[in-house]
């Protein structure tokens, strides 16, 4: 028996590394969601007040959210988006932890 064929240990294939390290570095996206309550003016102050975005940005994505029904604020590792998922929450927006595509 030589050393080849005594070895049972398998070795992975260059697809099955990278699909391993897709899944270890997968991004989620934090993504606020249109609601009939919440004024325009307060969702703004909001998003201003979690992501630090200025007054122009926050209104950019507020206006998204308006017109159509969602906008995606943040994307980064799960443990932070979870996060800024819970803090809109507190301030009750409708927002949602999604993997960015």
């Amino acid at each position: 028996m030589d050393a080849c064929s005594a070895s049972t240990e398998l070795l992975e294939t260059p697809e099955v590394i990278a699909k391993n390290r897709r899944e270890r570095v997968q991004l989620w996206q934090v993504v606020v969601h249109n609601d009939p309550v919440n004024l325009m003016s307060y969702v703004t102050m909001v998003f201003c007040k979690i992501f630090g975005f200025n007054k122009q940005i926050s209104e950019k994505h507020m206006l998204e959210v308006h017109h159509h029904g969602r906008s995606i604020l943040w994307v980064g590792d799960r443990e932070q988006a979870e996060l800024y998922v819970q803090k809109l929450h507190a301030e009750l927006l409708l927002a949602t932890l999604e993997p960015a595509l």
